[in-house]
C-alpha cells in the first residue's frame, strides 16, 4: 500500500485544504480493511477521498486520508441482466465509457463526470428526469470496511439495514471499497437545448411528463432562460453529434472561455452584471443533435465557482424562484452565474434529498472570486420554508438540529451510525454539524 506523510489536500473549488497525518493508497479491499485498523491502533480518524469535487468539508480530515484511486476498473458484467461491479474509486467519466462498450448505460448522471462512484452516491448525486432517481438508487451492493474493521457485503437481503443507510452515506458508515450497479441497455439522447423566457417556465413545467429529461438555466437580473429537454432512443439510433467546430464554440469558448472572462469582469465591476448575464444568455442560441447519453449528460467546467443546491417539492418550484428573484431585486445583490434547476423521482433512501418525494433541485452558484454568502444564506431561507433539503456535497449551512426534521428517517440512521462507528472513526467536522457528535 502507497503512502505519503505529510502532502496537503485541497478540493476541486478551493474551499477546503487541509494537511492529514498521512495519506494512503490502498489497491486492495484487504489494504483498506489494514488502513481502517492501523488507524483505529494510531487513535486517528479515516476518510475516503474521491476526486475532490464536494464543495463541503465532507472528506475532510487531519487523520487518514485514503485516496481510492487505485480501487477502480469494472470486476463483474452481466450485459444480459445490466448488473455490474465496479471499484469505489473509478471515476464516472472511465465508467460511462466502460459501459458502452459493454453495451451498457446508467439510467441517468448529472452534468459534471469528473466524481468517483462511491463519492457521487454517498452525497446523493442526481441527473435530471422526472423517473429518474438518484445514482444511489441504482445501487444494489455496497462492500464496505466498517470500523471494526470488517469487510462487509451490503444488499437488500445482507445486512439490509446498513445497505439502506450507507447509499447516501456521507462517509459516516465506512469505507465504499466497490459498488455493485443495475445499469440499463446502451442508449443514445436526443437533445433540444434552447433560449426561452422565464415567464413561459410555468407552462413548460406542467408538461414535464411527456419529457425524459428535462432542466434549465435561469439567467438573474434577467427573464431569460435556456431548456434543455433530452429524449431518450435506442443504442443502435445513428448518431449526429454537434460538429467539431460547433461543439468548441459553444462548449468551450462561449460556456468557458467567454464566460469565465465576463465573471472576471463583472467581479472587479459588479454593476456590469445585469448587462453580462443578458449577453451570455444570448450566446446560447437553439441547438440539436444526437449522440451517446452519457456525453449529451455531462459537459465540461473549467470556471471555478461556488454552489449551493436544495431539493424542494415539485409543487414549489415556481414560488422558490419567483422568491429568489424578488430578493435579487430587492436586495441589491450581483449574481453572475444562472441559476440550474433539475428533477429527480422520488426514492427511499433515508439521508437523500429526494426520499419520498418527487423534487425540484436548484442549485444556485456564485463566482470564485466573489462573495457568496448574503446569496446562498437568502435562498437557504426561501427554501427552507418549503421544507428544502441540502445537496450534501454542496455549501449549505445547516446543522443536526435543523435537519432532523427535513427528514423523516434522521434518527434511523443515526441509529445505524451509533451501531457501526460508535467510536466516531469515520467522523469529522463537517459530520459533527450535520450529524451530531
Amino acid at each position: 500500500m502507497g503512502r505519503q506523510a505529510s502532502s496537503g489536500w485541497r478540493n476541486w473549488s478551493n474551499t477546503y485544504a487541509v494537511t492529514p497525518a498521512r495519506i494512503e493508497y490502498p489497491a486492495t479491499p484487504d489494504e483498506v480493511v489494514e488502513a481502517v485498523c492501523r488507524a483505529a491502533d494510531d487513535e486517528l480518524s479515516i476518510k475516503a477521498v474521491g476526486s475532490g469535487h464536494s464543495f463541503t468539508d465532507i472528506a475532510v480530515t487531519r487523520g487518514v486520508m485514503l485516496n481510492l484511486g487505485k480501487l477502480t476498473g469494472i470486476s463483474y458484467a452481466d450485459r444480459h441482466t445490466g448488473v455490474v461491479t465496479v471499484g469505489a474509486g473509478t471515476v464516472l467519466a472511465d465508467l460511462n465509457v466502460a459501459l458502452w462498450q459493454l453495451g451498457l448505460s446508467l439510467p441517468g448522471i448529472g452534468d459534471i463526470d469528473a466524481q468517483t462512484v462511491a463519492g457521487a452516491i454517498a452525497t446523493g448525486t442526481h441527473g435530471s428526469g422526472r423517473r429518474i432517481a438518484g445514482l444511489a438508487s441504482q445501487v444494489r451492493c455496497l462492500q464496505l470496511v466498517t470500523a471494526d474493521g470488517k469487510l462487509l457485503e451490503c444488499s437488500a437481503e445482507n445486512n439490509p439495514e446498513l445497505f439502506a443507510a450507507a447509499r447516501v452515506g456521507l462517509g459516516a458508515l465506512g469505507i465504499v471499497t466497490a459498488v455493485t450497479l443495475q445499469c440499463e441497455p446502451a442508449f443514445v439522447l436526443r437533445a433540444v437545448q434552447a433560449p426561452g423566457d422565464y415567464d413561459d417556465l410555468l407552462e413548460v413545467i406542467e408538461n414535464l411528463e411527456r419529457h425524459d429529461y428535462f432542466e434549465f438555466y435561469w439567467f438573474p437580473h434577467t427573464r431569460r432562460v435556456l431548456t434543455k429537454v433530452q429524449t431518450r432512443l435506442p443504442g443502435d439510433t445513428p448518431l449526429q453529434p454537434l460538429g467539431r467546430l460547433r461543439g468548441w464554440r459553444d462548449d468551450q469558448l462561449l460556456a468557458n472561455t467567454v464566460f469565465g472572462a465576463l465573471n472576471r469582469l463583472t467581479s472587479s465591476r459588479p454593476g456590469l452584471t445585469g448587462s453580462a448575464n443578458r449577453i451570455a444568455a444570448r450566446t446560447f442560441t437553439e441547438r440539436q443533435y444526437t449522440d451517446r447519453a452519457y456525453r449529451v449528460f455531462s459537459s465540461e467546467r473549467r470556471v471555478v465557482y461556488r454552489a449551493m443546491e436544495y431539493a424542494v417539492p415539485l409543487t414549489d418550484l415556481a414560488h422558490v424562484l419567483d422568491e429568489i428573484d424578488s430578493w435579487l431585486e430587492h436586495s441589491g445583490e450581483q449574481v453572475s452565474f444562472p441559476v440550474q434547476v433539475r428533477l429527480s423521482a422520488a426514492d427511499n433512501i433515508p439521508l437523500s434529498p429526494s426520499f419520498g418525494r418527487e423534487s425540484c433541485h436548484v442549485a444556485v452558484r456564485q463566482y470564485h472570486l466573489r462573495p457568496h454568502e448574503t446569496y446562498f444564506s437568502a435562498v437557504e431561507a426561501i427554501t427552507r420554508e418549503v421544507g428544502g433539503r441540502p445537496h450534501w456535497g454542496k455549501l449549505h449551512y445547516r446543522t443536526a438540529e435543523d435537519l432532523a426534521p427535513a427528514y423523516p428517517l434522521f434518527s434511523e440512521f443515526l441509529e445505524v451510525r451509533d451501531r457501526y462507528d460508535p467510536d466516531r472513526r469515520f467522523g469529522n467536522d463537517y459530520l459533527r454539524r450535520v450529524l451530531g457528535s
